[in-house]
């Protein structure tokens, strides 16, 4: 149970953002705003390791504090949308006044209408709620986005990172703990794959089958007449790693493979350790239609 500050703090926090939900085409809130303390908004940028080469979203953007520090520390571009005239009119004045109006802009828009496959980060400070109903969109754009949440998680979708930290700024003086999620959105990898390498002189069929929730991943491969169970399978964006041991032409040998996830191929190399066999090699798998659709039901399901 949070101890009677912190559940001010959230409590406050949530009426700050609940005019996202209560109105969602209003021009206009009608709750007070609750800015994301300076000290947190740094922390967002350095846990998603924004730079020059990034393009940034805020979703609730308030004065726009997270897209302009993103732009004047980071050199980063972006945009931020809010519901409130007021706040983008100070975003627009924080902005001069920073030097970055160049690269940054702000909008007054409904965030569940923004467009969001320009972005390589998101930041956003909503209601758990609103994280909820943003999910699958969120888990649509291209693997690698990086995602930063101040103080709300996305449900079953574990964190890739989180850390809690005290502030002093938060809610003006009385200060409370803020949290921040970080996640990276994970290439769709379920389904069955398939490719060939050549072992000890003979040619050998791989057949995977993964399953996946989110960034997690699990499964088996069929080779040399045996099926056995992944080791230390990871996906992080369109990254992809897992390794193996099996008996291949009658002697044990241990595979390491890692590659990048692309649609239905995934492309990489392979590390054959064995007393017959060492090897590094490159290796191509492809994922039959089918199997891809089937792929992309149980991600879906698992939102």
């Amino acid at each position: 149970m949070f101890g009677l500050t912190k559940l001010a703090s959230r409590a406050l926090a949530m009426l700050a953002v609940s005019g996202l939900m209560a109105n969602a085409g209003a021009a206009e809130p009608t709750v007070p705003y609750v800015p994301t303390p300076q000290e947190v908004v740094e922390r967002m940028l350095e846990m998603a390791k924004v730079s020059e080469q990034d393009y940034l979203i805020d979703l609730g953007s308030g004065d726009g504090r997270i897209v302009v520090t993103a732009a004047k520390k980071f050199k980063a571009r972006g945009f931020g949308v809010d519901l409130n005239p007021v706040r983008i009119k100070e975003s627009v004045d924080n902005a001069a006044a920073a030097g970055v109006s160049d690269r940054v802009a702000f909008h007054q828009r409904n965030l569940f209408e923004t467009d969001l496959n320009d972005a390589t980060v998101i930041t956003m400070y909503l209601l758990p709620r609103v994280n909820l109903e943003l999910r699958p969109k969120l888990l649509d754009l291209k693997p690698g986005t990086r995602i930063v949440s101040h103080d709300f998680d996305m449900g079953d979708w574990s964190a890739d990172e989180s850390v809690t930290m005290n502030v002093k700024e938060k809610y003006g003086v009385s200060g409370g703990d803020s949290s921040v999620y970080f996640w990276i959105v994970p290439a769709k990898a379920a389904g069955s794959w398939q490719w060939q390498l050549t072992v000890g002189g003979k040619p050998q069929t791989y057949e995977l089958v993964l399953d996946q929730k989110y960034q997690a991943i699990s499964g088996t491969v069929r080779v040399g007449g045996r099926s056995v169970r992944l080791q230390d399978a990871k996906l992080r964006g369109d990254q992809i790693s897992f390794s193996f041991t099996t008996e291949i032409n009658g002697a044990p040998l241990t595979q390491g493979f890692s590659g990048r996830v692309a649609g239905n191929a995934i492309e990489g190399t392979a590390n054959l350790a064995g007393p017959r066999t060492q090897a590094r090699v490159e290796w191509t798998a492809t994922r039959g239609a089918k199997s891809s659709a089937a792929g992309a039901v149980r991600l879906a399901t698992a939102r």
